[in-house]
């Protein structure tokens, strides 16, 4: 399988502390890998450091097989990757069209674009909601605005930070189901940051789980729920 992300050796933090210690992980073309861990383990600055929020100190980071080392954040973005982050981050004196069209593109002349209609048929719940300003919809509601403008990019490739922290499990398993029944099948990869071992099982491919800085474990679906003391080592589960 081709690598449509690929990190060697990846080094990083923030000022004089260093938070990442040598990540190696890749992501193929129509591949979902998850990036698992607990809280405050590195895995936002791995994501910030593919976005060009954070440079890194050594190694290498490529997309599409180009270096992104000296590139700013918005020419990484427009390389492909529909990036939805920790927090949401929406657009709050927005409605929730207004949010989706904000950064609407086809830069990249897909077939079967998405579109408004398509996204509002994906999240229906945002259909009902399309002339609410964003700032009064619920965290759950927010996220799926999150995805669905990223989605409104027409992205190579997605990176879904904290897909679904802190949200109800009804939401939870709404978004889940998107990410697996929807784009998964539909080809495209993505990079989900989550914390639900079984769940990822189902959606994902191939996993990574991070613990101070580092990659400790790395395999499939089948490993991962068969590797229980990892799970409660690292995952806490």
């Amino acid at each position: 399988m081709t690598d449509w992300l690929n990190l060697q050796r990846v080094t990083g933090g923030y000022g004089a502390s260093q938070v990442l210690f040598g990540i190696t992980l890749s992501v193929g073309i129509g591949e979902v890998v998850t990036l698992m861990g607990r809280n405050g383990m590195g895995k936002t600055t791995t994501v910030r450091s593919i976005m060009g929020l954070n440079p890194i100190t050594g190694g290498e980071i490529t997309i599409d097989g180009q270096s992104i080392r000296r590139l700013k954040s918005h020419q990484i973005a427009q390389l492909g990757i529909g990036y939805v982050p920790e927090g949401r981050q929406v657009f709050p004196n927005l409605t929730v069209v207004e949010n989706l069209i904000a950064t609407a593109a086809n830069r990249f002349e897909v077939d079967s674009p998405w579109t408004l209609e398509k996204v509002l048929d994906l999240f229906p719940k945002l259909a009902l909601l399309s002339s609410h300003y964003a700032r009064t919809l619920s965290g759950g509601e927010q996220q799926m605005l999150a995805i669905g403008r990223a989605l409104m990019t027409n992205p190579k490739f997605m990176i879904l930070d904290e897909a679904t922290e802190g949200l109800a499990p009804k939401i939870r398993d709404e978004i889940w189901r998107v990410l697996e029944h929807n784009l998964k099948q539909s080809g495209q990869a993505i990079l989900v940051i989550d914390k639900h071992p079984e769940a990822m099982a189902r959606l994902a491919d191939r996993h990574y789980i991070m613990d101070k800085g580092s990659l400790v474990w790395e395999g499939d679906s089948e490993s991962l729920l068969n590797s229980s003391q990892m799970m409660e080592q690292y995952l806490g589960v």
